[in-house]
């Protein structure tokens, strides 16, 4: 019996390193783009960070077990690459972005993770010193996972599945399970119970792809026709589309998306189409298109 759940655990473990690390190398096509273009152009370094910085805090909590060796493999496979990432990055964004990056990689990086290891090791010792880690890690990962609701209701608002690749969503779903399945077998639920939300919210991606793939998305106009009909003039002035379609949105959900490159391996598309599809109503404009950002996390 210990050893057919040894052998399960592994089989899990294994899928998990293979799926996660598809996830790492998804954002390829985008920094193609970016040498071709020799310019980052709407690009944003956060998703390569925020993967860095999850695939440096599953480290560090392994280190701290005995029994997860998998997720150092992964992990450091994805800190390897991401630094690459963020290397490429810097070296073609113009100064003002390539200053915002630095300073999010000095308060993540430096000051985030310097903290965390400084504390645990000068204030915690021995199982509470993992206990602390793990519940850090938990709550990271939750949070990441908890980004596409913005993603979600821009589906449902404008009945379209442009920003949410279906393969996106069927890689996480699997990651989720996989990573589930270790922790479970484990008995590691800092590493199993974030992957329940991720999972949850893959299918719940899954449904709304299969319900809207095929209905005509409602355009801007209407939107604001209807936000008009809705609110006051006064209102509607200080609402003021901040819809121009999310584009930030887009971004935060593929920034749950490289966790789940990194924390707990979401695994994601490999799709780099985005659109911004905001128009002043009466008065159309060409947008630059927005690049999708991925973000995996791998627990």
């Amino acid at each position: 019996m210990t050893g057919t759940l040894a052998h399960l655990t592994l089989a899990f473990g294994l899928l998990g390193n293979i799926v996660s690390f598809m996830v790492f190398l998804a954002p390829i096509p985008t920094f193609y783009k970016v040498y071709k273009k020799k310019s980052t152009e709407g690009f944003q370094s956060a998703p390569y960070v925020v993967g860095l910085f999850s695939a440096m805090l599953w480290i560090y909590y392994a280190l701290l077990k005995t029994n997860v060796l998998l997720l150092i493999t992964i992990n450091s496979v994805g800190c390897f690459i991401e630094t690459l990432y963020i290397c490429f990055f810097l070296f073609y964004a113009p100064k003002k972005a390539r200053m915002e990056s630095l300073k999010l990689i000095v308060l993540l990086i430096v000051v985030g993770f310097g903290l965390i290891v400084g504390l645990t090791q000068f204030f915690a010792s021995g199982v509470t010193r993992g206990v602390i880690v793990g519940w850090i890690c938990l709550v990271f990962s939750l949070c990441v996972f908890v980004a596409p609701l913005g993603v979600l209701r821009q589906v449902i608002k404008t009945k379209s599945v442009e920003y949410m690749p279906i393969l996106l969503s069927v890689a996480l779903t699997l990651s989720a399970v996989m990573w589930f399945f270790y922790g479970l077998l484990l008995g590691d639920f800092n590493i199993a119970i974030p992957n329940v939300l991720g999972f949850t919210f893959g299918i719940i991606q899954m449904i709304l792809y299969y319900m809207y793939k095929n209905k005509k998305p409602i355009s801007n106009e209407k939107i604001i026709e209807f936000e008009a009909k809705k609110y006051p003039i006064g209102e509607m002035e200080g609402k003021r589309f901040q819809e121009t379609v999310d584009h930030k949105t887009i971004d935060v959900v593929k920034l749950t998306t490289l966790i789940s490159s990194d924390i707990l391996p979401v695994v994601t598309k490999l799709k780099e189409n985005g659109h911004d599809a905001g128009q002043v109503a009466g008065e159309p404009q060409a947008h630059p298109n927005v690049p999708n950002h991925i973000i995996e996390v791998t627990a």
